[in-house]
C-alpha cells in the first residue's frame, strides 16, 4: 500500500478499522472469488449502507464492464449488460482511475440508468498493478447516501480485492489444470488396483471432459512393433464407439502432433490439408502428444462441430493432463507386467518400486557439456526424493533434485504428481526462480494435508558457461570451484504450502573443473551407532578431496563413504544426490 493510503487507514476508527482487518482475512481465506465477494459485501453492508452492490470486471481486449458480482440487480442486468469504458459512472471510474461519488444520478451526464429507484451511486476502481482491473460499485435509492469517510473506506476495500481478484483470475486460468492434476492424483493413489489399461484409459476421458467440454475424443497409443498410432479409445457426444483407426507419424493431425511433439490446434480443418475425414461433423480439432522418457507414447485427440472451438489455454490444460496421464499409463504397464506373478501386497510394493524407478530419468546421454552422476537410495520399498533433467535446448539444461515430506507410498505418490507438473513446465525454458515459482502455484491449488516438497533447481547454459540456481527448502548445494569446496547459501520456501512464496536466484560462472553437488538430507544426516550424524563439514571435504575425480566417482565416493559411517544399517531416509562438473 502507498504512504497515503496508509495514513487514510490510520485515520479509520477503531471499529472501522478491525472490520477492514475482517475483510482482508476473509478475502485471504478463499480463492473462490464469488465467495470472498459475498462476504466482502456483507462485511461492507456494516461499515456502508448499500441497496445496491456490485464488482465489475474489466475486459480488457472488449474494452467494456461486465458484472461478476451484485446484489440487488436484475438477473437479466448482471448477464447481459455490458458498460463501455469511459460511459457511465462505472465506465467514468475505470478510465480515470479515480473513485466516482454521484450524489444525484439525474444530475450525472451520461448517466446509465438501469434501477429507477436509485438516487445516488459510490464507484471506486480496483487497482493491481498499475492497471485498474475493475470497479466496486454501490448504490443507494437516498440522494446524497455517501460520504467523503464511506469513499475512503470502500477505496481500502477494493485495494483488498485487487489482490483477490488476480489470484482469482489466475486460479480461474489453472483450475482445469488443478482439476487434471486431482483427478490424476486419485488415479495414482488407486493405481495398485488399476492393473488394467483400458478401465485407465477410460478414465482418463472421463477426466478430459471434465477440463474441457469435446464432442469427440480419442486416445491413439504407438504400437513400436507396428510403427502406427493405434486409437485405443473413441468417445463420441458421450458413447464410446469401437472404432480402430491407425495412423503414422506423418498422417493427419495426430501424426503432426506426434511429430512436432507440441500441442496442434486447427481452428478449422477443412482449411488444413493434413486433415484426415474420419468425422464428417468435425470443423476443429485439438492434438496433444503423450511423452513419456522423451518417448511419444500415444496422443490425446479432441474435435468439435464449431469453428475454433479449441483455445490455447485448453491446449495448455490437455498438455498437462498428457504429462500426467502419459506417467500413468507407464506406471499402468508396470503394474501389468509383475500383476501375473506376485502375491497382491508384495505386487503393489514392488510395482511402486519399479513405478518410481520409471520416474527418475537416466543421465541425458546428449552432450551438454556436462559430466552428470546421478544416485538414488530408498529408505522403503518407495522413496520420497526425486531428481530429475530437463533439456532447454542443445546448449541449455535444468536440474532438479527434492525431497518429499514423509516416506512411503504416500510420498512416492507426491513424487510422482510433483515430477509430472515439473515437466509439464518444461517446454516454457522457465529460470530457475520462476520455475520454483510456478511449480508452487500448482502444487498449492490441491494442497495435501501434511504434504510439501522441497527442492533446489539448477540451469546450465554451455555456450555462456553460466550455473543458474534456486532453492525452495532443499538442502544447501555445495560448489567446487578454484580449489575450493563451499556450501552455498541458498535459501526459500517449501512447495506446497504457501502461494505467495516468491525465490531468489543465484548465478555464477561455471567452468572447466568446477563441480555441483545437489544432495537429500538422507546423506548428510545419516548415523552411526553412536548416533552421530554423517554432516555437512564431513560431505564438504568428500568433494574437496574427490573433486579431481570424474562425476561417477565424485557419486561413489560420497555413497560408499556414507554406507561405511552407518555401517551399511538400513537407512533411515532416503539418500539421493546429482554431482554435475564441467567438462
Amino acid at each position: 500500500m502507498d504512504p497515503a493510503g496508509v495514513k487514510r487507514e490510520m485515520e479509520v476508527p477503531a471499529a472501522t478499522l478491525a472490520t477492514l482487518v475482517e475483510i482482508g482475512e476473509e478475502i485471504n481465506a478463499s480463492l473462490d472469488l464469488d465467495e470472498v465477494l459475498a462476504r466482502a459485501a456483507s462485511l461492507v453492508k456494516r461499515l456502508v449502507d448499500y441497496e445496491i452492490f456490485a464488482v465489475l470486471l474489466a475486459d480488457a481486449s472488449a474494452r467494456n464492464l461486465y458484472f461478476h458480482f451484485a446484489i440487488g440487480h436484475r438477473k437479466e442486468i448482471v448477464e447481459h449488460l455490458r458498460i463501455p469504458i469511459g460511459e457511465g459512472v462505472t465506465g467514468t471510474c475505470v478510465a480515470t482511475r479515480q473513485p466516482v461519488r454521484v450524489p444525484d444520478v439525474s444530475r450525472y451526464p451520461g448517466y446509465i440508468n438501469v434501477l429507477d429507484t436509485v438516487r445516488s451511486e459510490l464507484a471506486v476502481p480496483i487497482l493491481s498493478k498499475g492497471a485498474c482491473i475493475g470497479v466496486l460499485d454501490i448504490q443507494s435509492v437516498r440522494l446524497d447516501d455517501f460520504t467523503p469517510e464511506q469513499q475512503n473506506i470502500l477505496t481500502l476495500v477494493a485495494s483488498r480485492l485487487a489482490g483477490a481478484i488476480e489470484n482469482a483470475r489466475l486460479f480461474e486460468g489453472i483450475r482445469r489444470h488443478a482439476d487434471t492434476l486431482m483427478l490424476l492424483n486419485e488415479v495414482g493413489m488407486e493405481v495398485s488396483a488399476l492393473l488394467d489399461v483400458e478401465e485407465l484409459l477410460r478414465r482418463a476421458a472421463e477426466s478430459v471432459k471434465r477440463v474441457i467440454d469435446y464432442q469427440i475424443f480419442g486416445i491413439h497409443l504407438y504400437d513400436e512393433k507396428r510403427r502406427v498410432f493405434r486409437q485405443h479409445l473413441a468417445v463420441k457426444y458421450g458413447q464410446t464407439v469401437s472404432e480402430k483407426m491407425e495412423v503414422t507419424f506423418d498422417q493427419g493431425i495426430v501424426g503432426a502432433a506426434a511429430t512436432s511433439r507440441q500441442p496442434v490446434i486447427v481452428g478449422d480443418v477443412r482449411a488444413d490439408s493434413r486433415y484426415l475425414l474420419c468425422n464428417p461433423e468435425t470443423r476443429s480439432e485439438l492434438a496433444v502428444p503423450l511423452i513419456s522418457k522423451n518417448r511419444v507414447i500415444g496422443v490425446l485427440d479432441l474435435e468439435s462441430p464449431q469453428v475454433e472451438y479449441f483455445t490455447q489455454d485448453h491446449a495448455q490444460a490437455l498438455s498437462i493432463l498428457a504429462a500426467h496421464l502419459a506417467v500413468s499409463l507407464e506406471n499402468a504397464w508396470l503394474y501389468e507386467q509383475v500383476a501375473r506373478d506376485e502375491a497382491r501386497m508384495e505386487r503393489e510394493l514392488q510395482a511402486a518400486r519399479r513405478i518410481q524407478s520409471s520416474l527418475l530419468p537416466p543421465v541425458p546421454s546428449e552432450d551438454a557439456g556436462l559430466d552428470i552422476a546421478a544416485r538414488y537410495l530408498s529408505a522403503r520399498e518407495v522413496g520420497g526424493d526425486l531428481y530429475d533433467f530437463l533439456r532447454y535446448g542443445p546448449q541449455q539444461m535444468g536440474v532438479a533434485l527434492g525431497d518429499v515430506s514423509g516416506k512411503g507410498t504416500a510420498a512416492a505418490l507426491y513424487c510422482a504428481v510433483a515430477i509430472g507438473i515439473l515437466r509439464s513446465l518444461a517446454p516454457q525454458k522457465l529460470a530457475p526462480a520462476d520455475l520454483l515459482r510456478q511449480l508452487n502455484l500448482l502444487i498449492c491449488e490441491r494442497k495435501i494435508e501434511g504434504r510439501f516438497l522441497t527442492l533446489c533447481y539448477a540451469t546450465w547454459h554451455r555456450g555462456r558457461q553460466k550455473l543458474r540456481i534456486a532453492n525452495a527448502g532443499q538442502s544447501q548445494p555445495f560448489l567446487f570451484s578454484k580449489g575450493e569446496c563451499r556450501r552455498l547459501d541458498l535459501e526459500g520456501f517449501p512447495l506446497g504450502i504457501y502461494e505467495e512464496a516468491t525465490y531468489s536466484e543465484w548465478a555464477t560462472p561455471f567452468e572447466p573443473g568446477d563441480v555441483l553437488l545437489l544432495y537429500s538430507d538422507g546423506i548428510s544426516e545419516c548415523s552411526n551407532e553412536a548416533g552421530e550424524l554423517f554432516g555437512l563439514e564431513r560431505l564438504r571435504a568428500l568433494v574437496q578431496e574427490h573433486a579431481w575425480k570424474d562425476s561417477n566417482g565424485i557419486a561413489d565416493a560420497i555413497m560408499e563413504a556414507a554406507a561405511r559411517f552407518s555401517k551399511d544399517a538400513h537407512a533411515g531416509d532416503d539418500r539421493t544426490l546429482v554431482v554435475l562438473k564441467v567438462k
